[in-house]
């Protein structure tokens, strides 16, 4: 091998070691391996949303039945078209337009095994030659592990905890230059639990058309919304600025093992296309693995009729589950809940570190709690929140209440005795 290539093949490698490392993923297997075996407690999984291993939270039986009649046809045992079988596209152009002013076109979707695959099309065709994109910091990490491995540079812009988890737009605008491509917007927001207002998007979408840049609003958790603020998608600003819309069935139905996601043009001004951005999407769809053709199969049965009454219900529960998780949390001195969540499955809480006795920082408090009370939670720093916990509230009520009163006891034990904090108060002041 020339020593150019082997100083290629190293570099690839080390882009695949920092995009493990900061994928959530890699790090709550890390605190999971912190489990102490000898604990009897049964484990309470905080720190992944994937609330599906919960009977209170299956999936509609109309969806698996679905699925069943879409393998009993023998219709969908073929190969899927790059771009997703018509039906399929055409369920969900309809499904979405339903929260629209306009009409999408079939060949405005293109179907993804899940919305991990979309962002991986997405942040593979962007990436080029000294380009970035601007992600939301806390954010999805999957986003910036996409980013290292495709040498896309990814520059952050905050989100504010005392407005809401809104944009900070000036902190968008400070970090745009020449080479910027697009803004990643996540509503409802994982992993903050927040739910964008229709003003506060419209100002996204003109400071983004200001910026020249584009929106990829990951609506992924669209409509699982339960607080103040209704679910508003980002196309329907789409006349001011172009939005590539990353979504999925597997949230709302509550079926991520499913794999079926979508990438779909809000752009009726043909921005992205003038651009060659769609002939990019396509080209990169045509060499990679499609969602099995059997799931795109159901998908219009799955997306036209289930009922609104099994939506109705998880949201329910899912709110029921973020008022314990906000109000246990508000009892518990060292952690702080800055917004309780209104949508999606999480919550981002602080930790003051000063009121704890031998915990140096957020993934340390994460590995003693699952050692010491076999809980597991999110350290804020695989979501670029360094000294936060990120909380997945989408459990069963009665684990999630056993859970926070663990965590509660967990920093009762660890916390400053009295005369400890006087005495760093006083060496402070």
């Amino acid at each position: 091998m020339e020593k150019g290539s082997k100083k290629l093949a190293f570099k690839e490698k080390e882009d695949l070691k920092t995009a493990s490392a900061i994928n959530n993923r890699g790090i709550l297997s890390k605190v999971y391996g912190n489990l102490n075996k000898d604990n009897d407690k049964p484990i309470i999984p905080l720190g992944h949303g994937d609330p599906s291993v919960f009977p209170c939270f299956y999936t509609t039986p109309l969806a698996v039945e679905a699925i069943v009649d879409s393998v009993r046809s023998s219709q969908f045992n073929c190969y899927a078209s790059s771009f997703g079988i018509p039906p399929a596209r055409r369920a969900v152009a309809e499904y979405l337009s339903l929260d629209l002013s306009y009409k999408l076109s079939p060949d405005d979707v293109y179907l993804t095994a899940g919305c991990a695959q979309a962002i991986e099309v997405i942040i593979s065709v962007l990436a080029s030659p000294e380009a970035n994109i601007l992600l939301p910091r806390p954010g999805f990490p999957m986003y910036e592990s996409r980013a290292a491995f495709s040498h896309l540079e990814a520059r952050h812009f905050d989100l504010l905890p005392k407005k809401g988890w809104e944009i900070d737009l000036d902190s968008v605008e400070a970090l745009v230059d020449e080479n910027t491509v697009a803004m990643v917007i996540i509503n409802p927001g994982n992993p903050c639990g927040n739910v964008y207002t229709f003003q506060h998007l419209k100002k996204v979408a003109e400071t983004a058309k200001k910026l020249g840049i584009f929106v990829i609003a990951d609506e992924v958790y669209g409509h699982f919304a339960f607080g103040a603020n209704s679910f508003v998608p980002m196309g329907e600003l789409a006349y001011i600025v172009p939005v590539l819309t990353l979504g999925s069935i597997s949230k709302t139905w509550i079926v991520p093992g499913w794999r079926l996601g979508w990438i779909v043009l809000n752009d009726p001004n043909d921005i992205l296309k003038k651009a060659g951005i769609v002939d990019s999407i396509k080209n990169y769809l045509n060499i990679i693995a499609h969602p099995a053709t059997f799931v795109q199969g159901a998908i219009p049965q799955i997306l036209e009729k289930t009922e609104e009454s099994f939506f109705s219900n998880v949201l329910n529960i899912a709110k029921k589950a973020a008022d314990i998780c906000y109000d246990k949390i508000s009892k518990i001195p060292c952690i702080t809940c800055p917004h309780k969540p209104e949508g999606g499955m999480f919550v981002m809480v602080g930790l003051s570190l000063s009121l704890l006795d031998g915990i140096t920082d957020d993934f340390d408090f994460c590995l003693k709690l699952a050692r010491e009370d076999s809980v597991i939670v999110l350290p804020g720093v695989a979501v670029g929140y360094k000294n936060w916990l990120r909380i997945a509230f989408a459990v069963e009520p009665s684990i999630l209440e056993e859970g926070l009163e663990r965590l509660k006891k967990f920093c009762q034990r660890h916390a400053l005795k009295q005369e400890d904090i006087h005495s760093i108060v006083t060496k402070n002041s």
